[in-house]
């Protein structure tokens, strides 16, 4: 069931929001319906692993200063040694 409802908005910010819901062929009504709904609605950010992806998780975390090219030079310079 619809209610209404009567807001206080700055008129520029209305004009603008008038202009995004035409250019998205919504109503104002439905936009703002739609964006206090997307707020308001509580959703479960809890999710499970599954065993698969923690078997394959190696738990370690990349060091913040690594630095990209010396990695590459290094990583290089093993597998010449390792192919010669």
């Amino acid at each position: 069931m619809d209610s209404k409802l009567t807001l206080k908005l700055n008129e520029s910010v209305i004009k603008r929001a008038k202009k995004y819901a035409s250019n998205k062929h919504l109503s104002l009504s439905r936009l703002i319906e739609n964006y206090l709904d997307s707020l308001t609605n509580e959703q479960n950010d809890d999710f499970e692993i599954s065993p698969f992806v923690k078997s394959i998780s190696s738990g370690k975390s990349i060091p913040a200063d690594l630095d990209e090219k010396t990695l590459r030079k290094d990583y290089t310079e093993y597998l010449s040694q390792k192919y010669q």
